[in-house]
């Protein structure tokens, strides 16, 4: 980049980015859009930022929109992160769903679900659940994992994470349970939890083809929307969920609004909502 970003071109930016993926940037953020985007401009032959701007712009499919929307969207993550809501899915989710279920399918959803850390802790955390409480759920347990990055996703489904990403989060106790060392220093993720969890592209601001849930895991993604796209992606997630089913929140979100679709489930610690039937 070889001109500084002008107020009209951050603007011009900041629009295409809430558009295309939902994104509110903040103001005087033009030092993180230059770090994350420099290298995508060197190579794509663009000297400033309203060049690349136009560019996504074009009428048609453009791949440069999907790399430019994934060096923008913060991938951070790691295994059972914030641990009270694994905690709230084992002590009491799983036990009333597994009640409720009988011998149907339990159906969870991890959206934006990163590289993969999430729903593989959910997977092991039912697959933990199965051997403390034998005969307790029955039934079939399907995660489906969806990301708007394909780069993500594609590591994701490998399932294989270098030591530094195994250490955040993971106890050494879960990865000799449900980790295989490779020749390459890293660990593969068991079939066991592998083949629980399906992975698919999805912008959470795009219609939803995804079945009905009885659990939502939507976490640390809500953030980055305004209040307005809050509502939406809220009141679609709704549409996904089973009457009674849940819906859990990162530790700085919060519901407001919507009490027509969801009931506060006071936790301890934490909260949870209870999707309620329209």
């Amino acid at each position: 980049m070889k001109s500084e970003i002008t107020p009209q071109e951050y603007e011009a930016f900041k629009t295409f980015l809430q558009d295309a993926c939902g994104i509110l940037l903040g103001e005087n953020k033009q030092y993180l859009v230059k770090s994350r985007l420099r290298k995508i401009l060197e190579e794509n032959g663009h000297d400033s930022l309203g060049d690349l701007v136009r560019n996504l712009q074009r009428p048609g499919r453009n791949p440069l929109r999907e790399v430019v929307i994934d060096a923008m969207t913060t991938n951070e993550t790691l295994w059972f992160r914030d641990t009270h809501p694994f905690r709230i899915l084992t002590d009491r989710l799983l036990p009333e769903l597994a009640e409720f279920k009988g011998m149907q399918q339990l159906r969870i959803w991890s959206a934006a679900c990163s590289t993969g850390q999430e729903p593989y802790s959910i997977g092991m955390a039912i697959d933990e659940f199965r051997r403390q409480k034998p005969g307790k759920l029955r039934g079939d347990a399907r995660i489906v994992a969806t990301d708007i990055s394909r780069s993500v996703l594609d590591v994701a489904r490998k399932g294989e994470y270098e030591m530094l990403a195994i250490g955040r989060g993971l106890s050494p106790e879960r990865q000799k349970n449900f980790f295989s060392a490779l020749p390459s220093g890293g660990w593969q993720i068991k079939p066991a939890i592998k083949n629980m969890v399906e992975f698919k592209e999805l912008n959470l601001l795009e219609r939803y083809v995804l079945g009905k849930f009885d659990l939502v895991f939507c976490r640390n993604v809500l953030i980055y929307f305004s209040a307005d796209l809050k509502k939406d992606i809220l009141t679609r997630i709704h549409s996904t969920l089973n009457p009674g089913g849940y819906l859990i929140l990162g530790a700085s979100e919060s519901l407001n609004g919507l009490p027509d679709l969801y009931e506060m489930v006071q936790c301890q610690p934490g909260i949870i909502y209870r999707a309620k039937k329209k």
